[in-house]
Protein backbone atom coordinates (compact mmCIF):
# COMPACT_ATOMS: atom_id res chain seq x y z
CA UNK A 1 0.00 0.00 0.00
CA UNK A 2 1.27 3.28 -1.06
CA UNK A 3 0.44 6.61 0.90
CA UNK A 4 0.92 9.82 -0.26
CA UNK A 5 1.25 13.05 2.23
CA UNK A 6 1.23 16.40 -0.23
CA UNK A 7 3.52 19.15 1.18
CA UNK A 8 1.73 21.98 2.20
CA UNK A 9 2.37 25.05 4.57
CA UNK A 10 -0.12 24.25 6.69
CA UNK A 11 1.34 23.76 10.33
CA UNK A 12 -0.33 20.23 10.72
CA UNK A 13 1.85 19.15 7.76
CA UNK A 14 4.25 17.82 9.90
CA UNK A 15 1.03 15.94 12.15
CA UNK A 16 -0.02 14.40 8.36
CA UNK A 17 3.90 13.02 7.68
CA UNK A 18 3.75 11.16 11.15
CA UNK A 19 0.68 9.79 10.64
CA UNK A 20 1.18 8.29 7.18
CA UNK A 21 4.75 6.95 8.53
CA UNK A 22 2.82 5.10 11.20
CA UNK A 23 -0.56 3.98 8.85
CA UNK A 24 2.51 2.59 6.58
CA UNK A 25 4.04 0.95 8.78
CA UNK A 26 1.85 -0.76 10.93
CA UNK A 27 0.48 -1.75 7.35
CA UNK A 28 3.64 -3.07 6.35
CA UNK A 29 4.03 -4.75 9.72
CA UNK A 30 0.81 -6.69 9.61
CA UNK A 31 1.93 -8.41 6.44
CA UNK A 32 4.53 -10.30 7.95
CA UNK A 33 3.70 -13.73 8.97
CA UNK A 34 4.56 -15.32 12.46
CA UNK A 35 7.00 -17.68 12.65
CA UNK A 36 5.84 -21.52 13.80
CA UNK A 37 6.47 -22.92 17.15
CA UNK A 38 8.33 -26.38 16.25
CA UNK A 39 11.85 -27.17 17.21
CA UNK A 40 13.28 -26.25 13.36
CA UNK A 41 11.69 -22.77 13.63
CA UNK A 42 12.92 -22.42 16.47
CA UNK A 43 16.52 -23.42 15.69
CA UNK A 44 16.43 -20.56 12.53
CA UNK A 45 15.38 -18.43 15.16
CA UNK A 46 18.08 -19.04 17.74
CA UNK A 47 20.46 -18.48 14.73
CA UNK A 48 19.17 -15.40 13.14
CA UNK A 49 19.54 -13.76 16.73
CA UNK A 50 23.09 -14.78 17.26
CA UNK A 51 23.57 -13.52 13.88
CA UNK A 52 22.93 -10.37 14.23
CA UNK A 53 24.00 -10.35 18.03
CA UNK A 54 27.86 -11.10 16.38
CA UNK A 55 27.46 -8.58 13.61
CA UNK A 56 26.54 -5.75 15.54
CA UNK A 57 29.53 -6.71 18.39
CA UNK A 58 31.94 -6.99 15.19
CA UNK A 59 30.90 -3.78 14.07
CA UNK A 60 31.80 0.11 14.17
CA UNK A 61 28.27 1.58 13.92
CA UNK A 62 25.16 -0.47 15.42
CA UNK A 63 23.62 1.63 12.95
CA UNK A 64 24.98 1.02 9.80
CA UNK A 65 24.40 -3.30 10.62
CA UNK A 66 21.09 -2.82 11.78
CA UNK A 67 20.29 -0.89 8.09
CA UNK A 68 21.84 -3.95 6.06
CA UNK A 69 19.86 -6.82 8.12
CA UNK A 70 16.79 -4.37 7.05
CA UNK A 71 17.72 -4.30 3.98
CA UNK A 72 19.12 -8.36 3.48
CA UNK A 73 15.64 -9.06 4.89
CA UNK A 74 13.59 -7.16 2.58
CA UNK A 75 11.88 -5.75 5.55
CA UNK A 76 11.83 -2.23 3.63
CA UNK A 77 11.87 -1.26 0.20
CA UNK A 78 14.26 1.44 1.03
CA UNK A 79 16.04 -0.04 4.22
CA UNK A 80 17.09 3.30 6.66
CA UNK A 81 17.08 3.46 9.58
CA UNK A 82 15.48 6.43 11.70
CA UNK A 83 16.04 7.64 15.36
CA UNK A 84 12.28 8.16 16.81
CA UNK A 85 13.25 10.47 19.84
CA UNK A 86 11.78 9.42 23.28
CA UNK A 87 11.37 13.22 24.83
CA UNK A 88 10.68 13.61 28.47
CA UNK A 89 13.45 11.14 29.76
CA UNK A 90 16.40 12.43 31.95
CA UNK A 91 18.82 9.88 33.02
CA UNK A 92 22.34 11.93 35.06
CA UNK A 93 25.12 10.43 33.93
CA UNK A 94 26.44 8.35 37.01
CA UNK A 95 30.09 8.64 38.00
CA UNK A 96 31.34 5.78 36.98
CA UNK A 97 30.06 6.83 33.09
CA UNK A 98 31.69 9.97 33.32
CA UNK A 99 35.14 7.71 34.30
CA UNK A 100 34.44 5.49 31.39
CA UNK A 101 34.23 9.31 29.25
CA UNK A 102 37.19 10.47 30.66
CA UNK A 103 35.25 13.98 31.83
CA UNK A 104 35.09 15.63 34.87
CA UNK A 105 31.74 16.09 37.32
CA UNK A 106 30.93 19.48 35.97
CA UNK A 107 31.64 18.27 32.37
CA UNK A 108 27.99 18.78 30.30
CA UNK A 109 26.56 15.33 28.96
CA UNK A 110 23.50 14.97 26.98
CA UNK A 111 20.88 11.99 27.44
CA UNK A 112 19.32 11.16 24.19
CA UNK A 113 16.83 7.87 24.21
CA UNK A 114 15.27 6.40 20.76
CA UNK A 115 13.64 4.08 19.29
CA UNK A 116 15.63 3.07 15.81
CA UNK A 117 12.84 1.65 13.49
CA UNK A 118 12.97 0.57 9.50
CA UNK A 119 10.39 0.34 7.59
CA UNK A 120 7.89 0.54 10.43
CA UNK A 121 9.68 -2.27 12.30
CA UNK A 122 11.21 -1.33 15.71
CA UNK A 123 14.94 -2.92 15.64
CA UNK A 124 16.00 -1.31 18.89
CA UNK A 125 15.71 1.08 21.87
CA UNK A 126 18.85 3.42 22.91
CA UNK A 127 19.97 4.84 25.64
CA UNK A 128 22.79 7.57 25.01
CA UNK A 129 25.04 9.71 27.07
CA UNK A 130 27.07 11.81 24.85
CA UNK A 131 30.18 14.53 25.53
CA UNK A 132 28.75 17.43 23.44
CA UNK A 133 31.90 19.85 23.49
CA UNK A 134 33.71 16.44 21.45
CA UNK A 135 31.42 16.29 18.48
CA UNK A 136 31.03 19.17 16.02
CA UNK A 137 28.62 22.03 15.75
CA UNK A 138 26.60 20.25 13.05
CA UNK A 139 26.62 17.03 14.69
CA UNK A 140 24.92 18.22 17.93
CA UNK A 141 22.62 20.22 15.74
CA UNK A 142 21.96 16.77 14.15
CA UNK A 143 20.98 15.42 17.28
CA UNK A 144 19.31 17.88 18.61
CA UNK A 145 16.66 18.45 15.89
CA UNK A 146 16.43 15.47 13.86
CA UNK A 147 15.67 11.96 13.76
CA UNK A 148 19.23 11.33 12.81
CA UNK A 149 20.37 7.68 14.26
CA UNK A 150 23.66 8.82 16.36
CA UNK A 151 25.92 6.39 15.06
CA UNK A 152 24.94 8.40 11.35
CA UNK A 153 25.63 12.24 13.16
CA UNK A 154 29.25 11.09 14.29
CA UNK A 155 30.01 9.31 11.16
CA UNK A 156 32.89 12.32 10.54
CA UNK A 157 34.98 11.01 13.71
CA UNK A 158 35.11 7.80 12.36
CA UNK A 159 34.17 5.77 15.62
CA UNK A 160 34.92 2.48 16.59
CA UNK A 161 33.22 0.57 19.89
CA UNK A 162 34.31 -0.87 22.97
CA UNK A 163 31.89 -3.44 24.22
CA UNK A 164 31.04 -3.34 28.31
CA UNK A 165 28.53 -5.80 28.09
CA UNK A 166 26.79 -8.17 26.19
CA UNK A 167 23.66 -10.08 27.48
CA UNK A 168 21.03 -12.48 25.62
CA UNK A 169 17.91 -11.83 26.88
CA UNK A 170 15.82 -14.44 25.29
CA UNK A 171 16.42 -17.93 23.80
CA UNK A 172 14.08 -19.49 21.87
CA UNK A 173 16.04 -23.16 23.16
CA UNK A 174 16.29 -23.88 26.86
CA UNK A 175 19.79 -24.41 28.89
CA UNK A 176 21.46 -27.64 27.68
CA UNK A 177 18.42 -28.49 24.85
CA UNK A 178 20.99 -30.24 23.13
CA UNK A 179 21.87 -32.47 25.79
CA UNK A 180 18.19 -33.18 25.57
CA UNK A 181 17.51 -31.43 29.60
CA UNK A 182 15.03 -30.34 29.50
CA UNK A 183 13.36 -31.48 27.30
CA UNK A 184 12.18 -29.46 24.30
CA UNK A 185 9.43 -26.54 24.63
CA UNK A 186 6.02 -29.00 23.13
CA UNK A 187 3.56 -26.98 21.21
CA UNK A 188 0.24 -27.63 19.58
CA UNK A 189 0.52 -28.13 15.34
CA UNK A 190 -0.09 -25.10 13.79
CA UNK A 191 1.08 -22.99 16.88
CA UNK A 192 3.04 -19.86 16.22
CA UNK A 193 6.28 -18.67 18.55
CA UNK A 194 5.45 -16.55 21.31
CA UNK A 195 8.68 -14.06 21.23
CA UNK A 196 8.86 -11.48 23.85
CA UNK A 197 9.91 -7.82 22.73
CA UNK A 198 13.54 -7.45 23.99
CA UNK A 199 16.05 -10.60 22.38
CA UNK A 200 19.55 -9.25 23.54
CA UNK A 201 21.40 -5.97 25.08
CA UNK A 202 24.68 -4.57 25.08
CA UNK A 203 26.62 -1.46 26.48
CA UNK A 204 29.21 -0.04 24.80
CA UNK A 205 31.73 2.86 24.67
CA UNK A 206 32.13 4.90 21.84
CA UNK A 207 35.94 6.31 20.62
CA UNK A 208 36.78 9.08 17.36
CA UNK A 209 39.43 7.59 15.78
CA UNK A 210 41.97 9.20 17.88
CA UNK A 211 41.06 7.01 20.66
CA UNK A 212 38.82 9.74 22.80
CA UNK A 213 35.61 8.45 24.37
CA UNK A 214 32.09 10.88 23.64
CA UNK A 215 29.69 8.48 23.88
CA UNK A 216 28.13 5.58 25.88
CA UNK A 217 25.43 3.71 24.80
CA UNK A 218 23.09 0.94 26.31
CA UNK A 219 21.27 -0.82 23.61
CA UNK A 220 18.58 -3.39 23.76
CA UNK A 221 17.64 -5.23 20.72
CA UNK A 222 14.05 -6.00 19.79
CA UNK A 223 11.58 -8.94 18.07
CA UNK A 224 11.61 -6.38 15.12
CA UNK A 225 14.69 -7.94 13.64
CA UNK A 226 12.73 -11.24 13.17
CA UNK A 227 9.75 -9.53 11.65
CA UNK A 228 10.28 -11.24 8.13
CA UNK A 229 8.90 -14.27 6.26
CA UNK A 230 10.44 -17.31 7.71
CA UNK A 231 12.40 -19.61 5.56
CA UNK A 232 10.60 -22.28 3.88
CA UNK A 233 10.59 -25.31 5.96
CA UNK A 234 11.62 -29.15 3.84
Amino acid sequence: MRLTVKHSPSPRAPWLAALAFAVAGAAQCAEVPAWPDNYQARLQVLALVQTINANILASTSATLTLEKWCGDHAMSTTPKVTAQLQGGIAKPASPAQRERLQVTADTPIKYRRVQLTCGGHLLSEADNWYVPERLSPAMNRLLEETDTPFGKAVLPLAPYRRTLGAKLIWSPLPDQWENGQPPMPSAAAGATLDIPAALFEHNAVLYTADHLPFSEVRETYQRGLLEFSPPPTK
